[in-house]
């Protein structure tokens, strides 16, 4: 069983940075990629980044992109997400999630999942 425990979510103003953790610990650790997904009020969840295991391949939204760094520290086992520039809609609940099926921005794709953590983007 894996649990992931996501950290760093705070309020802050447009233009500002925050960074996410998303620890992870557990038996039978089997997890090949890691991803970050928000969901906003009354809005489905989305994807965010992703990131291989052994940090070698990423992928990000549109949205994100040159905005949004994800990074990875397997000594740590811990998942990080530089967030700069934020935007109002940037506000949402962001989850860290793991899966064995590789680098994806499909939910499905991923079995476990984090508590979420709240990041609001005031104007």
């Amino acid at each position: 069983q894996v649990q992931l425990a996501e950290s760093g979510g705070g309020t802050v103003q447009a233009g500002d940075s925050l960074r996410l953790s998303c620890a992870a610990s557990g038996r039978g650790f089997s997890v090949v990629a890691m991803g970050w997904f928000r969901q906003a009020p009354g809005k489905e969840r989305e994807f965010v980044a992703a990131i291989s295991w052994s940090g070698g391949g990423t992928y990000y939204a549109d949205s994100v992109t040159g905005r949004f760094t994800i990074s990875i520290d397997n000594a740590k086992n811990t998942m990080y997400l530089q967030m700069n520039n934020l935007k109002p809609e940037d506000t949402a609940v962001y989850y860290c999630a793991g899966g064995s099926t590789g680098v994806s921005g499909i939910p499905a794709h991923y079995g476990y999942w984090g508590q979420g953590t709240q990041v609001t983007v005031s104007s």
